[in-house]
């Protein structure tokens, strides 16, 4: 439940920040009758991102077996992959989004394109949507059904929340405190199903096993059991794990933690130089 909230409340807070700079824009400039495009956007990316997910779900259900196996290990891989993309665009685009955005729809106001508003929410919130329909697909896989919904729908209700709140006080998150936060949960998070996808591919028979249990410490910390179920969703536990697995996660973890800290500090050298 903990690794969804995270999730949505992450993904929802980026899309309600992304609707309320639109908003925002749109309140200075005192033209607010052009919010209606705005909130059919986000409407209709909502309808779009909740299709992709039954999508997502019914082809889930139509596997079994090895099947079965193969898809989960490469809904895992690809979702990992694409959070990892997300990491990084964002510590890369972070301060540049909020400019162009509020620059599209000031060009779209003083050209009454109503269109162009309509596609800027939808683009902003589908992206965010999609996103997140693809990351709870894949903890579902490793935590009960029904926790990975009340999760993903308690983090959106905060979003929202916050989102609404601070639009109205007229208030600005730190957003980059925030992401920078996360980010880090979101790395763990993210070796976790780097390192399931990499097992249900091993039990597919796809990836060498090479070691089967490095250790196995199921008899102090049950992987099944209720604190073994909590690490499992959010950061991938295994208590007996196989060496490509062990590899895996590790590798990870390393190479990206550290290319984002890299990269941070890239970006704080070339900020106070100019």
């Amino acid at each position: 439940m903990i690794a969804a909230l995270l999730i949505t409340l992450r993904e929802g807070l980026e899309a309600a920040l992304l609707v309320g700079i639109v908003l925002g824009v749109l309140r200075k400039l005192g033209r607010m009758e052009r919010s209606r495009p705005v909130w059919a956007g986000v409407g209709a990316a909502v309808a779009v991102s909740a299709v992709a997910g039954l999508a997502l779900n019914a082809l889930g259900v139509a596997f079994e077996g090895r099947g079965e196996e193969i898809f989960e290990g490469v809904a895992m891989l690809l979702a990992a992959g694409v959070l990892t993309w997300m990491i990084f665009w964002m510590q890369r685009q972070g301060r540049e989004v909020q400019t162009e955005l509020e620059s599209d729809v000031r060009r779209a106001v003083s050209m009454s394109n109503a269109w162009a508003l309509f596609s800027l929410a939808f683009v902003a919130v589908a992206r965010e949507g999609i996103e997140t329909v693809l990351f709870l697909t894949a903890a579902a896989f490793s935590a009960a059904p029904v926790e990975t919904l009340v999760g993903g729908a308690l983090g959106l209700v905060i979003a929202v929340a916050l989102g609404w709140l601070m639009f109205a006080a007229g208030k600005r998150l730190d957003v980059r405190a925030f992401f920078r936060v996360t980010s880090v949960l979101l790395i763990l998070f993210a070796a976790g199903l780097l390192a399931q996808g990499v097992h249900e591919l091993q039990e597919a028979a796809l990836l060498p096993i090479l070691v089967e249990h490095v250790w196995d410490i199921n008899p102090i910390l049950d992987e099944n059991g209720t604190v073994g179920t909590f690490l499992k969703a959010l950061f991938g536990y295994n208590g007996n794990p196989s060496l490509l697995e062990v590899i895996s996660y590790i590798a990870y973890f390393v190479v990206v933690y550290l290319a984002t800290r890299l990269s941070g500090s890239r970006q704080v050298a070339s900020a106070t130089s100019v």
